[in-house]
This record gives C-alpha cells, sequence and structure tokens, in this order.
C-alpha cells in the first residue's frame, strides 16, 4: 500500500485498520522497574496495511551493570552495549519513528511504561499516542481452546508467526507484528473495521466510558487545554494536548488504562477547553488551571507553591536552613524535603559550616564545643574558637557556589574540594564510600545546574523568541521573568515581526517578586526553558543579555556525564 502517513486525527475519524500506521515496539531492559532500571535495547517495527514501511533497532547503554539473570534471559551482556548510545539520544529518535502512528506491543504496559518514564526523566513531552496491547487483544480474541496462554511466544506459535520471539527487541517486535495482524483478520467477520472500533472492542472499556465519548465530539483539532466537569460543575481533570478533538477521545477507549483516570472519564458531564496557539501555550496555562483548581484526579502540579529551598541564615555565623519561600541567594527549588536535605548534607561536606541551630552572639560566644567540633568538621565558633572574619570565607564558599561566581578559591573551589575528598576515597579502596559521594556530588551539581540556568532566564526581564511550526511558519512566544506573557503564530508567507510588535504590546505584565525564580511558579520556568532551548528556537528579542554565570555549575557537566554513565566508577572490593 503507498501513500502518505495519516495523522492522528486522520486516526481518530473512523480510519479504516487497512489505512492505519501502527509501530510495534519491544524493550529489553535490566529489570521491571520503570522507575528504577533501564533500557538495553530497543526495536520497533513500522507497518500500514499489512506492508512494513521500516524497522528502528539499536542497543543501549544503561548505564548501569546487566544482572546476571537478565543476561540468562536475553543474551545481552555489559560487552555489547558497551560504547552503544545511550537512551536519552535513542529516545528523541523512537519518538520522531513512532509520530502519529497507533502504539502497539505485547503486554504494553510494560513497554509504555519504560518510554513515558524516560521521557519525563529527560523532560520530553510524551506523545500520548493511541496504545494497543496485542496479549490483551489475544485474551479478547482468541478461546482457552485454541491457546494454553497469552505469552508472546505461545501465540507466535499458535498464529504461525514468521518470526520466532527470542528475547530480543527487534525479532520480537516482528513476531508481534504478525501477532497482530492475525489477530486482526479474526476481528474483520467481528465488525471491526476501523482503529476507534478496535480498541473499543477491547474488554477493558467501561460502559460509562462508552457512553461519555460523544463529549469529544465538538472539540477542535487545534492544541489547548481541556477540562473535564464533573455533576456538580467540578473540575475533574486538566489535560493538554496538540489536537484537543483527538486526545479526549483516547479518555474513552482501551487505550486508557489507568484506572483513576477511567473512573473519571465515566464520571464526566462535559469537557471544556482553551484553544492555544501552540504546545507552549497549552503547558503553561495547564499548569496555571491545575494549580487554581487542584482536580482530585490530577497527580501532578496541582500544588506549585509545595517548593523546597536551601538559604543561608541572616546572622553573624549564617548555617545552612530548608525553608518553603524563596529568597534572593537561595539555592532551589527541590521537589521535596529531603532532595532539599541531600543537597545540605553536601554543602557541609565540602565545607566548615556550623550544623548546630543557636543563635551564637558575635561577640563573646559561650557556648561548648560538640562533637562536630572532635570530629573536625567545625571549627565552633560558638565557643569563640574561631571569629566572624575568620568564618566568612566558609559562607562565601557557599554563596559562590549558589550562584555560579566566579571568585577565586571559593564556588568552583567547593566543588574541587568534594572531588577531591572523592578520589581520596577511592585512592584508599573504600570503593563503596566513593561512589556514595559521587552519588551526592553528582546530585548537587544537578541542582545547582538546573537552579542556575532557570535563575538566569527568569533574571530576564523580557524576551521574544519564534520556533518553527513545521509548516513553514513560526511559533512565538514573550517571555518575562521566566513566565509565558503571549503566545501566537506567524503562518507560512505572513510577515512575523508585525505580531510580534502586537504580542508585546498585549501581553501580560509581569512584576519580579524576590527569590532566584522572580516568583515564577518551577514548573512553568521549567517548561518554558525547554521551549526555548530545544527544537530549533530562536531569540528575536532580548531586553538584557540572557546568559549563564561564568562560573556556573554548566562548567561541571562533562564530569557529571562521565559519573552517571560510569557502570563501574570504582573497582569492587574483593
Amino acid at each position: 500500500m503507498t501513500g502518505a502517513q495519516l495523522t492522528f486525527d486522520e486516526i481518530n475519524d473512523d480510519l479504516p485498520l487497512h489505512e492505519a500506521t501502527f509501530v510495534v515496539v519491544d524493550l529489553e531492559t535490566t529489570g521491571g522497574s520503570a522507575q528504577r532500571d533501564s533500557v538495553t535495547e530497543i526495536g520497533a517495527v513500522k507497518v500500514r496495511g499489512g506492508e512494513v514501511l521500516g524497522e528502528f533497532s539499536t542497543l543501549v547503554d544503561p548505564g548501569c551493570g546487566i544482572p546476571p539473570m537478565v543476561v540468562s534471559i536475553t543474551g545481552i551482556t555489559d560487552a555489547m552495549v558497551h560504547g552503544a548510545p545511550r537512551f536519552d539520544s535513542v529516545l528523541p529518535a523512537f519518538l520522531e519513528f513512532s509520530r502519529d502512528s497507533v502504539l502497539v506491543a505485547h503486554n504494553a504496559p510494560f513497554d509504555v511504561g519504560f518510554l513515558r518514564a524516560h521521557c519525563e526523566r529527560l523532560e520530553l513531552t510524551w506523545p500520548k499516542p493511541q496504545v494497543l496491547c496485542t496479549a490483551k487483544l489475544a485474551r479478547r480474541v482468541l478461546s482457552r481452546d485454541e491457546t494454553p496462554n497469552h505469552k508472546l511466544g505461545t501465540l507466535a506459535r499458535v498464529l504461525h508467526a514468521r518470526t520466532t520471539p527470542v528475547h530480543r527487541a527487534l525479532d520480537d517486535a516482528r513476531a508481534t507484528v504478525d501477532v497482530l495482524h492475525a489477530l486482526l483478520e479474526r476481528l474483520g467477520p467481528l465488525g471491526v473495521r476501523t482503529v476507534p472500533e478496535l480498541l473499543e472492542h477491547l474488554p477493558d472499556v467501561t460502559p460509562q466510558q462508552r457512553r461519555n465519548r460523544g463529549l469529544a465530539d465538538d472539540l477542535p483539532s487545534a492544541p489547548g487545554v481541556y477540562l473535564f466537569r464533573g455533576p456538580n460543575d467540578e473540575v475533574l481533570y486538566v489535560g493538554t494536548a496538540s489536537d484537543l478533538r483527538r486526545r479526549v477521545r483516547q479518555y474513552f477507549t482501551a487505550g486508557e488504562r489507568r484506572g483513576r483516570v477511567r473512573e473519571m472519564a465515566g464520571l464526566a458531564q462535559r469537557v471544556d477547553h482553551v484553544e492555544c496557539a501552540h504546545p507552549l501555550e497549552a503547558e503553561v496555562r495547564e499548569l496555571r488551571l491545575l494549580g487554581a483548581h487542584q482536580p482530585r484526579y490530577n497527580r501532578r502540579s496541582k500544588f506549585p507553591k509545595r517548593t523546597w529551598w536551601v538559604v543561608l541564615t541572616e546572622e553573624a555565623f549564617p548555617r545552612l536552613s530548608i525553608v518553603r519561600t524563596a529568597r534572593d541567594g537561595a539555592l532551589g527549588p527541590f521537589r521535596s524535603r529531603t532532595a532539599a536535605g541531600e543537597a545540605v548534607e553536601t554543602l557541609q561536606a565540602g565545607t566548615m559550616l556550623r550544623r548546630c541551630t543557636d543563635r551564637i552572639p558575635a561577640r563573646n560566644p559561650r557556648g561548648r564545643p560538640c562533637a562536630v567540633y572532635e570530629l573536625g568538621r567545625c571549627a565552633a565558633p560558638c565557643a569563640g574558637h574561631q571569629s566572624v572574619e575568620e568564618y566568612a570565607p566558609q559562607v562565601v564558599s557557599v554563596r559562590e557556589v549558589i550562584s555560579g561566581g566566579t571568585a577565586p578559591n571559593t564556588g568552583g573551589g567547593l566543588l574541587e574540594r568534594l572531588n577531591t575528598e572523592l578520589d581520596r576515597l577511592a585512592a584508599e579502596q573504600r570503593f563503596e564510600d566513593a561512589a556514595a559521594a559521587r552519588d551526592r556530588l553528582a546530585g548537587l551539581v544537578r541542582a545547582l545546574d538546573q537552579a542556575q540556568r532557570w535563575a538566569a532566564l527568569a533574571a530576564v526581564p523580557e524576551l521574544v523568541a519564534a520556533r518553527p511550526d513545521g509548516a513553514g511558519g513560526w511559533q512565538l512566544a514573550v517571555v518575562r521573568h521566566g513566565r509565558l506573557a503571549a503566545a501566537g503564530n506567524a503562518r507560512r508567507g505572513v510577515p512575523p515581526m508585525p505580531i510580534v510588535d502586537a504580542l508585546q504590546a498585549a501581553a501580560e505584565t509581569v512584576l519580579p517578586e524576590p527569590g532566584p525564580l522572580r516568583g515564577a511558579p518551577a514548573d512553568e520556568v521549567r517548561v518554558v526553558h525547554r521551549w526555548l532551548t530545544t527544537g530549533g528556537t530562536r531569540l528575536v528579542r532580548c531586553a538584557v543579555p540572557w546568559s549563564e554565570p561564568a562560573g556556573s555549575a554548566a562548567s561541571w557537566r562533562t564530569w557529571l556525564d562521565r559519573a552517571t554513565q560510569a557502570r563501574t566508577p570504582y573497582p569492587a572490593a574483593d
């Protein structure tokens, strides 16, 4: 079959199965947890109308050792993945390969769970495709007399697949293609001829979901935000979509497997929407609506102010403290108090800052040295063993490393001291301690790098950026102090600068507040920064230069890459 690949909009408009594009994917991993384990191989086959349009396959360096039990199953060893690309470079290529397709996998929750988790980890937008699980479809189509179980190997044998699955990604994906085609042939006599009918044929679609499918009929095929409303007009759920009609219809098919969300889709009485100029505006509006309504069926970003910061206290002998309210010079934001506490412990390990919470007077302190003094980790200013002037360099070093300043032997010196201590532990063959120190330092470098990049953006009073829309035009955004103030489009052939002028004139007024992010919600700064630094976005205008500090944690990114990619950073103790 020939012809151009159809878009998701066309997929959902009762697209015949023989015209739909399916991407069948299989992953091999180091374990069963999408949060803790990593991908070692990915294989995918793109098919339409029974014809193979392309294949995608590569080994992946998981960044850790492959457990022997997994090696015995897949045959993939550490030596085989050595030098293979990391998943952060493979995943964007796969998302492009599978764009505008129905995603198919055998035991789809496993494979899709890994893909979603890695998208979130890498701050990539999950495209929310239609998902079809061949294991679940087989349970619906095949009787117990036909197959003893629904494992891929069994189905491949029962349905006479041309490829035998061997726990290698591409071979298993090819076998799944054959299983899929055999199952679709069984559905033809049952009247299942379109993608929506296929997804509705699966047993997981509740009567309430089927009943509410019409709620999506009047929605436009445009980017925006949707709000599911319940019996009392309350907002049940808020989401964002590049195609509102397509995305909302997915909630009423078997592709939606989240139990709470399926319950929500059954309760909904109507779906409101807000059209947006482009996906960035949709993401930002979603975040703002989540904070305003706090819908009970959403899990993330409902409480934008629930962040933690690390600050130096304002006293004669400052110490590190964890607070909820940002102030100038703070490090953060952190999503949990635990993460902030880990940053505090790492900063303290590289300095002689006091750990105690006592307020120490600048003159004539009368305290008694504690155990930390005995361990040589504090100079006991509480007992008068250290003056304000002698204590000050420790404070300056922390301030410099947080701000990314370049004062000699201060901020950069703190990170260097931590790295020197790490090397000392390794030289003494204290490998477990060295690995723990490496992980703490890597966590601090990540936190500093993120904080300094976001703070640099929030410091810019106004900038205008343009991103190619893929059709010869431009997506435009006005950003003020890290917040989206206006959004628009310049279609192909339309002069963009008059539209830029109009957007700036009508943009939202943003008054900066204290703190590194100038009062902007962390999640909003995150999505704006990602949009500005990816996808070929270009700066059109900038009120002041947008730049990171010369001594920022960005200079440690090479070290961080080596630290996180090392499979065994230190030899194992005998």
